[in-house]
C-alpha cells in the first residue's frame, strides 16, 4: 500500500467572519429561495453597516435555488462580484464556505464575501426534492418506495444499536437537550414540552426511527460574511476567527455500513492548527438531521471513543445553561427545523452568535472556543461529506 504524505493546512491567519444572520423559518412559503436569498444579504449588509458595492465575493447553497445559480443571484441583486461559489453539498456547505471564502480573503481574490444558505419549501417540495436528490435516489430507492432519508438512516441507526449497544433512550439525551434549548431560542419552530416518555412513545417512522428523531423541513436562510480581521475591526464588529479546519468527503467507503466519517483522519490535525484539544471546546454544533449522525461526529471529533458516545451523552449535560459542553445551543434542526442547506449554515451562525454575546435569548456564559462540524449528501448507507472548524473569539 502506498503512504500518502500530505502537507498540513496553512493557518487561517488574518481572516474574520461577522455578521451572523437568520432569516427566520416557516414551515411552507410561497416565495422562491431567491427570496431568502436576498433578505438574507440585506440583513448581513445592515448588520455589518456596509453598502452592496463592498461585497465582492457570493458563496450560496441551495436545494431549490435551481434552474437559477449563483450566477443568477448577482444579475436579480444588481452585484458585480469577482469571487464567486456554490457548493451543493447540504449539510456540510457551510463550514467549506467558510474554508474557500477565508482562502480568497487570504489571497486578495475578495475583500468582503457574503455566504449564504437558503431553500425555499413547499407544501409538495420536499417530496420533489429527495424524489430527485441524486441519480441513486431516482433510480435506485425512490422506485421501490424508499424514498427520502429515512430508511437510510434508520439503517445507520440500528447498525449503529447492534454494534454498539445503544438504546433509544440514548438518542433521546440529544433530542431532550435540545428540545430545550429551542424554547429559548427566538427563530426555533418547535418549541413544545418534550420528556423522554414522549419521545419514547412517538410513533415509528422507519425501523428505530420514530418522530422526533426526524427533522421537519422548512423555508429560510443563514449567512455571514469573511473579511480581514482588519477590516472587521475598522468595522466596529465583533468577529470570530478559526483557529483550525478540515474535511474529507467519501471516507471509509469500504465499510459495510456507516459508523465513522472523515472527521476521524482530520480531526487530530484541526486541534493540533489551534493548539487545542476537544476538552477545551465549550459548544459544539454537530449536524443534527437524526440523533445517530451526531453521535457519529461526537466520536469522531474525539469527544469519545467510537462506541463511547451513549455513555457520553447519558452523562454530559449539554443543555445551553447547564455549564457543561452546550450542543447545538438554538435547538439545532431537530427542534429548530431543516431550512434545506441553510441547515449546514445553521451552526456556523449560532456559534458565531453565542463568541460574540450576541445569542437570541440563549446565551451561552461567556464560551470562548466553538467547533462546527459539517455531514452532508447522503447515498443508501452513508453521508458523503464530513467537514469541521474550530472557531475562537476575536479580539476586541
Amino acid at each position: 500500500m502506498t503512504i500518502v504524505s500530505r502537507k498540513s493546512p496553512a493557518p487561517y491567519d488574518g481572516v474574520a467572519l461577522v455578521a451572523p444572520v437568520t432569516v427566520p423559518y416557516s414551515r411552507f412559503s410561497d416565495k422562491g429561495a431567491q427570496w431568502f436569498f436576498g433578505k438574507a444579504l440585506s440583513a448581513l449588509l445592515q448588520s455589518a453597516g456596509l453598502n452592496k458595492a463592498d461585497v465582492d465575493g457570493l458563496a450560496v447553497s441551495s436545494f431549490t435555488l435551481a434552474p437559477d445559480s449563483v450566477i443568477s443571484l448577482t444579475e436579480y441583486f444588481k452585484m458585480s462580484p469577482r469571487w464567486i461559489e456554490q457548493i451543493p453539498l447540504g449539510g456540510a456547505s457551510g463550514v467549506i464556505a467558510l474554508r474557500r471564502a477565508a482562502r480568497a480573503v487570504q489571497m486578495g481574490d475578495a475583500d468582503v464575501i457574503a455566504c449564504i444558505g437558503a431553500d425555499t419549501n413547499s407544501p409538495d417540495g420536499f417530496r420533489d426534492l429527495v424524489e430527485n436528490f441524486s441519480t441513486f435516489s431516482a433510480s435506485s430507492a425512490y422506485p421501490y418506495g424508499a424514498a427520502g432519508p429515512n430508511g437510510a438512516f434508520a439503517l445507520i441507526t440500528q447498525h449503529y444499536m447492534d454494534q454498539f449497544g445503544a438504546t433509544r433512550e440514548d438518542f433521546g439525551e440529544i433530542c431532550l437537550a435540545q428540545r430545550y434549548n429551542a424554547q429559548a431560542y427566538q427563530h426555533a419552530l418547535i418549541k413544545k414540552d418534550l420528556d423522554q416518555a414522549g419521545y419514547l412513545a412517538a410513533r415509528p417512522i422507519a425501523g428505530p426511527v420514530h418522530m422526533f428523531d426526524c427533522v421537519m423541513p422548512c423555508a429560510g436562510a443563514e449567512g455571514f460574511l469573511v473579511m480581514s480581521v482588519d477590516r472587521a475591526r475598522s468595522l466596529g464588529q465583533p468577529y470570530v476567527v478559526i483557529a483550525g479546519a478540515g474535511e474529507l468527503h467519501n471516507a471509509y467507503g469500504d465499510d459495510p455500513l456507516q459508523t465513522r466519517g472523515g472527521w476521524v483522519e482530520f480531526a487530530a490535525d484541526m486541534y493540533a492548527q489551534a493548539g487545542l484539544g476537544p476538552e477545551e471546546v465549550d459548544l459544539l454544533y454537530t449536524y443534527d438531521d437524526y440523533p445517530v449522525i451526531s453521535i457519529l461526529q461526537m466520536e469522531g471529533l474525539g469527544f469519545c471513543d467510537q462506541g463511547d458516545a451513549p455513555r457520553f451523552v447519558r452523562e454530559t449535560n449539554m443543555r445551553y445553561d447547564a455549564g457543561m459542553l452546550a450542543h447545538n445551543s438554538s435547538g439545532g434542526q431537530l427542534s429548530g427545523g431543516q431550512a434545506g442547506s441553510a441547515a449546514g449554515y445553521m451552526g456556523v451562525v449560532e456559534a458565531m452568535r453565542q463568541l460574540t454575546g450576541r445569542a437570541l435569548g440563549n446565551q451561552v456564559n461567556d464560551p470562548c472556543i466553538a467547533l462546527v462540524s459539517g455531514y452532508g449528501m447522503v447515498n443508501y448507507d452513508r453521508g458523503l461529506c464530513s467537514t469541521a472548524a474550530l472557531l475562537k473569539k476575536g479580539d476586541v
